[in-house]
């Protein structure tokens, strides 16, 4: 063992020793390797320091060149600008000379002149002033003509530019309004229960909804007549729901009918925010929304008057930014100047003054105020904008197409049928049916009984025969029911 001892120590001093010659052989060669790239790194630096040294002289030789260059230009230059000196002195000598001479030659005219016509230089130039002014005066007045004439013109052609381009680039569709709304049935006995026991049905429908229920022969459909086109939409809405249904019968005919105005409602107000959003305007107050949404179902000689509305808007919009104004002032007051036709049933006055109180009402700008009331004249036209609005207007009323006098007529005769008849006590709702030969008279059958319903009708026809002109005849049908209703718990 201890000889194993000895014999390892042996061999492990040996493995060391060979291992540091190793290492020391290795430290060595790297040394020597580090020595060499460092001299052939510094030889690539100088080499490189060389090659900027020779391309910087070689700049700066051209740099020199460049300079001299441009000094004898320079040279030259100022050498050039010496000669045309001295020869503008010598011009400026003989222009000197030139001038004076000039000046004794206008005095020796002038002297001339004086012995020939016998007058002083100043009374000369006096006439002679009176002269060119009388003849000035005659040119101004020419010049003056001709350009009040021209610019008339250019005004006229300018503005036909303006319209027919505001008309070019305005297209809104319209609409013809129509009386009648037909509602199509899924089977032929449908109609019987529409009808009801002896016509109960039927009857509930025209008192609830005052329009016309016409059933005849015409296969799987029923039409509704009416010139109130509020009142055909509700009764269109609530039959098609009471079809769909099934059941028919007069507890439900008065729900759906409730169903139906709220349902009309909420399109009266989509499409018053519909026209806001088609124009571009802002901040209008949510009642004036909804006002604005009535015209939808009204119309002014046969146009759609929300639709003439938003053509009135864009027509006054372009015009505005023609004449470099406030386009959104405009669109906002056009689409606003017929609002006053959603209320004109309700209050006295025309659709104008009553629009631009209601604007006033919810704090609308004074000028869209004004421009409102004055589309019509009837207060006196004072800013831009209420001619602008006024000339959209007629743009819009008057292109082919847009409107038809008959049906405007024939609407109020039939406004006027319900008012003689509303105009009497006791009387709740009347409505104007068969394209106004008949008209519906519903009265509280707490204040008028039986002998007063006659004779109620009796009046109200001899008050037609005397305030209305009509072809044929007019049916006055007063209506007087009582309802007896009871819960059972």
């Amino acid at each position: 063992m201890l000889l194993g001892y000895f014999v390892r120590k042996i061999i492990e001093g040996k493995i060391s020793e060979n291992a540091e010659k190793k290492a020391r052989e290795l430290i060595e060669r790297a040394r020597i390797k580090a020595e060499e790239e460092k001299k052939s790194i510094i030889l690539e630096g100088k080499e490189e320091i060389y090659k900027l040294k020779t391309e910087t002289e070689r700049e700066l030789k051209e740099r020199r060149h460049e300079l001299l260059t441009l000094e004898r230009r320079i040279l030259q230059r100022e050498e050039n600008l010496e000669r045309k000196e001295e020869q503008i002195l010598k011009k400026e000598q003989e222009i000197e000379y030139r001038l004076s001479e000039i000046k004794e030659l206008q005095k020796k005219q002038i002297e001339e002149l004086q012995n020939i016509a016998q007058l002083t230089r100043e009374e000369a130039k006096e006439l002679l002033l009176i002269r060119l002014e009388e003849e000035l005066q005659k040119d101004i007045a020419i010049r003056i003509k001709e350009a009040e004439t021209k610019f008339r013109e250019m005004a006229d052609r300018k503005a036909k530019e303006i319209l027919s381009e505001a008309i070019q680039r305005c297209a809104v569709d319209h609409t013809v309004e129509s009386t009648v709304s037909v509602v199509s049935l899924p089977s032929e006995e449908m109609k019987g229960r529409i009808i009801g026991r002896e016509g109960r049905n039927i009857r509930t429908f025209e008192t609830l909804t005052g329009v016309d229920l016409i059933i005849d022969d015409t296969p799987e459909a029923v039409v509704l007549s009416s010139f109130d086109p509020i009142r055909r939409e509700i009764a269109r809405v609530a039959l098609e729901k009471l079809v769909k249904d099934g059941r028919i019968h007069p507890a439900r005919i008065e729900e759906m009918v409730s169903k139906a105005k709220k349902e009309v409602e909420n399109r009266i107000r989509e499409e018053g925010e519909r026209a806001i959003l088609e124009v571009g305007i802002h901040n209008l107050h949510p009642d004036l929304v909804k006002t604005l949404g009535r015209l939808y179902y009204r119309s002014s000689y046969g146009q759609n008057v929300l639709q003439h509305s938003i053509e009135v808007a864009k027509l006054a919009g372009i015009i505005a930014a023609e004449l470099h104004l406030d386009s959104g002032m405009a669109r906002r007051a056009g689409l606003l100047h017929d609002i006053g036709k959603a209320v004109d049933y309700e209050s006295e006055g025309s659709h104008a003054i009553l629009g631009s109180e209601l604007l006033k009402k919810y704090d609308e700008h004074p000028d869209i105020v004004h421009a409102v009331a004055a589309h019509h004249e009837e207060v006196p036209l004072i800013k831009l904008l209420d001619i602008i609005i006024q000339v959209a207007d007629s743009i819009s009323a008057v292109r082919p197409g847009a409107r038809r006098e008959s049906i405007e007529i024939y609407i109020k005769r039939l406004e006027k049928l319900e008012e003689i008849a509303m105009s009497f006590p006791g009387v709740e709702k009347a409505y104007a049916i068969q394209a106004g030969r008949e008209v519906r008279v519903i009265v509280n059958p707490d204040n008028v009984d039986d002998l007063s319903a006659t004779r109620l009708a009796y009046q109200i026809a001899k008050k037609i025969e005397k305030e209305m002109e009509y072809p044929g005849q007019i049916k006055v049908t007063v209506i007087r029911e009582t309802r007896a209703i009871e819960y059972a718990r």
